[in-house]
């Protein structure tokens, strides 16, 4: 494979060839196909892995020293190995620090090594590229030292190193999808308890069209991390009359009965959004084992409708890419995916029109927010996994 042989080029050039061959693993991306602001909330989720993702190249040294660079971004860095690792100011070191760190608090060694990454996810798409670098490191570094860790033990640990070291307050959906996904299959997964089922997602006749709106998205941590206020605030308000610690833990028909219990109407739609789209998920993955994309269809349009009026989160941007999507014959349904403001929406498109989808959806964009989108075709993949 053309980049892989590429990324090995370029790593003897970097690091040189003295020493063990270095080791390549895989993490994918993943989008969401409905289950929006739900896993922080301890709800339901419904994503899967793809085909972009991100490379790591991978070698254990003698040195007493961590070596990170990316293929992505001119920035590189040595750092001494220590007990505990400090935040660094180029962003994207944070996340595999984070990792190591994690090792460490768990009593496993962290030595010399050299690092080289690279990662075809689209830039600032939401499609889960930290989430993607977490994982891909915690799976090699636990590979490489005999760790002895299990799938999910790598998973939580990527999600703290999210939280801890990237300071975003991210529920576990995005490092589990990346860690658990299986090709043709969604992850249905309850995120309270992490029970999960795999979903077949029968796309005969269909694809995933994932559009990415290319907006700054500077504002989506800080306006992630004031949802989740917002949302542990409705559950101290329903706490009074439920004994409930998350949103997930209540149903719709409760909720509708007992909303005035909450005094703040933005507070209450932001309930109403969890609460609704957990519903959403579970009559999605009904839709799906019974074959019915067009209901799944109808959902995932819902989902963007509450995502926009609700939970606010959508923006112009994404409402224009979403509205221009269900216009075109064919499409089954659009709706934005991710953390919102900015990032990207995914399509249910026939197959025979995806062309004039993306013509068409692409030129109105253009014409009416002064930017250019982009648009992949998703194919679902697996989870993390060493190349060989």
């Amino acid at each position: 494979m053309e980049e892989t042989e590429n990324l090995r080029k370029t790593f003897a050039d970097l690091y040189g060839t003295p020493g063990n061959e270095p080791v390549l693993f895989f993490a994918p991306g993943r989008v969401n196909l409905i289950g929006e602001h739900t896993d922080y909330n301890g709800g339901f989720v419904l994503p899967c892995a793809i085909q972009y993702g991100t490379y790591l190249l991978i070698r254990m040294t003698d040195e007493r020293v961590i070596k990170l660079a990316s293929v992505n971004d001119p920035q590189k860095t040595v750092i001494p190995v220590t007990d505990h690792f400090s935040k660094q100011p180029v962003h994207w070191f944070n996340y595999p620090l984070g990792v190591f760190e994690q090792f460490i608090k768990k009593g496993l060694p962290v030595g010399g090594m050299e690092l080289l990454f690279y990662g075809d996810i689209p830039n600032n798409a939401g499609l889960s590229s930290s989430a993607s670098i977490e994982v891909v490191t915690a799976f090699a570094l636990n590979h490489l030292i005999n760790g002895g860790l299990d799938l999910l033990d790598l998973i939580k640990m990527s999600q703290k190193a999210e939280q801890e070291f990237a300071g975003v307050n991210c529920g576990i959906m995005d490092q589990f999808a990346v860690g658990m996904g299986k090709a043709n299959h969604a992850i249905f997964l309850n995120c309270s308890t992490l029970e999960y089922k795999l979903v077949p997602v029968p796309l005969s006749g269909y694809k995933l069209i994932i559009a990415n709106s290319n907006k700054p998205r500077s504002l989506a941590d800080s306006k992630y991390n004031e949802r989740v206020a917002e949302c542990q605030l409705a559950v101290a308000f329903l706490a009074e009359r439920f004994s409930i610690s998350k949103l997930g833990d209540l149903g719709f028909p409760q909720f509708f009965k007992a909303q005035d219990c909450i005094p703040d109407e933005v507070i209450r739609k932001r309930a109403r959004h969890v609460i609704s789209e957990n519903q959403r998920v579970l009559a999605s993955v009904s839709s799906l084992l019974k074959n019915d994309l067009p209901q799944f269809g109808v959902l995932m349009n819902a989902s963007h409708d509450s995502l926009r009026d609700n939970y606010e989160v959508t923006g112009f941007e994404l409402d224009t890419l979403v509205e221009e999507a269900w216009k075109i014959p064919g499409v089954l349904g659009s709706r934005m995916t991710g953390a919102g403001f900015g990032g990207c929406t995914v399509s249910l498109v026939r197959e025979d029109v995806i062309a004039d989808f993306i013509e068409e959806v692409g030129m109105e964009y253009k014409a009416k927010t002064g930017l250019t989108a982009d648009f992949y075709i998703a194919e679902i993949g697996d989870g993390v996994r060493r190349v060989e």
